[in-house]
């Protein structure tokens, strides 16, 4: 499996980052929406490098120009809810991709909210055989979300290729989702990879719950 970390090198995905990791500027929803979307473009921008392409006659006004388009059928698929944003920056780029939803979420299954269980209750997905699927969702922390929304849109077909895309990610996701995805197929995006989880399995230091700091806390 490919591992592609945007943190060790300089792009302005970097600036992105280091807002969405302060404190203070996370108070302002609208902005650490609007930076994850920014992430999602630019990670959906490299990935369209790695695509098959053709050469198309485009006709304009004065003549016929000759361009190289993508011709990859493409499914976005995000995880509710923190993936929406995220997924809506990959969605400005790949505008003609067909796009699937799954609700897999975290459930502590202790008092001390130290083990964590994955509950799938939701799924609305087209058929993905033979087409290149993004699994965009912006926290890799255990990998228990991202291998459940991924078995779930299996369900729907078989793909060509698999890109996993998040925001940040941990040394233990990265190595369940090495364990669990077919590894000639899958690739695997991140703007940053972060050393640990805490006791709580969230990354650390990371940026805290994605879905809370985008929407609002929850019960």
């Amino acid at each position: 499996m490919e591992i592609i970390d945007f943190s060790k090198s300089n792009s302005v995905i970097n600036q992105y980052m280091a807002e969405v990791r302060d404190a203070s500027y996370q108070t302002n929803r609208l902005l650490f929406r609007n930076n994850i979307m920014r992430i999602g473009q630019i990670e959906a921008y490299e990935i369209s490098k790695t695509l098959c392409y053709e050469q198309r006659d485009i006709v304009t006004p004065l003549g016929t120009a000759r361009i190289s388009v993508p011709v990859d059928k493409i499914v976005l698929a995000t995880i509710f809810r923190a993936g929406l944003p995220f997924h809506n920056g990959f969605l400005n780029v790949f505008d003609h991709a067909e796009n699937a939803f799954v609700s897999a979420y975290r459930e502590y299954v202790d008092e001390a909210r130290t083990h964590v269980g994955i509950h799938v209750e939701y799924l609305a997905t087209p058929d993905i055989s033979g087409k290149t699927l993004i699994i965009a969702d912006p926290m890799l922390a255990t990998g228990g979300s991202m291998e459940m929304g991924y078995k779930a849109f299996l369900t729907r077909g078989t793909p060509r290729h698999i890109h996993v895309a998040c925001v940040c990610a941990a040394p233990e996701g990265i190595e369940h989702v090495r364990k669990t995805f077919p590894a000639d197929r899958t690739t695997l995006w991140c703007a940053a990879v972060d050393p640990e989880l805490n006791e709580h399995k969230y990354i650390v230091p990371g940026f805290g719950d994605a879905g809370d700091l985008c929407y609002g806390g929850k019960l």
